[in-house]
């Protein structure tokens, strides 16, 4: 038996912790900005986050409502997502505090910048990646814009890679889930694709 659930008849938030609860894990963009007049940088946690496109590069990642980081993104054409590590855990969510324009997350959160490379916005320091982006469109849909913004450049730590290639078990990235409920690295399981060509008609799981 399942309970049925209409969005249209379904109160807002109600839907929404639904959505956020079985859409998981969710990969986490922490995105920082920083003010027009480039006084002010601010850095955001959005659980939103994935690729957009390889060649080019682009990743999204959404805004829900209009916040500091949106409204820097628009103003400056510019960003930073930094991978969010476990490490960090405590950070990551007191940068979500709702703190008022003017007031830094870095600062509040004590969390250590390093410059960009490409944008004015500063990297996290401790954070194992940084792809620094121009913004290269916005998509309003309903109370929420999605930001998609094309790699200029990636800035990778030497000591989370396995020769050319980034180690999960390194990189640590948190997830976000249901509530307030967050996800660590876990359990990995590791398979090859099967190539039409090797495909022996029989089902995965199989044992006949």
């Amino acid at each position: 038996m399942r309970i049925d659930l209409d969005p249209a008849a379904t109160d807002r938030n109600s839907f929404y912790r639904l959505l956020t609860s079985v859409v998981v894990p969710r990969p986490i963009a922490w995105v920082s900005t920083v003010s027009r007049d480039g006084c002010t940088p601010n850095l955001a946690p959005h659980s939103f986050f994935t690729i957009a496109c390889v060649a080019p590069p682009i990743v999204q990642f959404t805004s829900v409502g209009r916040k500091d980081t949106l409204r820097n993104v628009e103003e400056t054409g510019e960003f930073v997502v930094n991978l969010a590590p476990e490490p960090l855990f405590e950070k990551i969510n007191a940068t979500a505090t709702d703190f008022p324009p003017g007031i830094s997350e870095f600062e509040a959160a004590g969390v250590e910048t390093e410059p960009s490379l490409r944008v004015k916005p500063p990297r996290v320091a401790d954070s194992p990646v940084a792809l620094e982006c121009a913004l290269h469109s916005t998509l309003c849909l309903g109370d929420s814009t999605v930001v998609l913004g094309r790699v200029l450049h990636a800035a990778v730590s030497e000591d989370v890679m396995d020769g050319r290639h980034p180690e999960i078990t390194k990189l640590r990235p948190l997830s976000r889930l249901g509530k307030d409920e967050w996800g660590a690295l876990g359990e990995l399981l590791e398979i090859s694709r099967i190539p039409y060509a090797d495909w022996d008609g029989h089902r995965p799981g199989d044992t006949r």
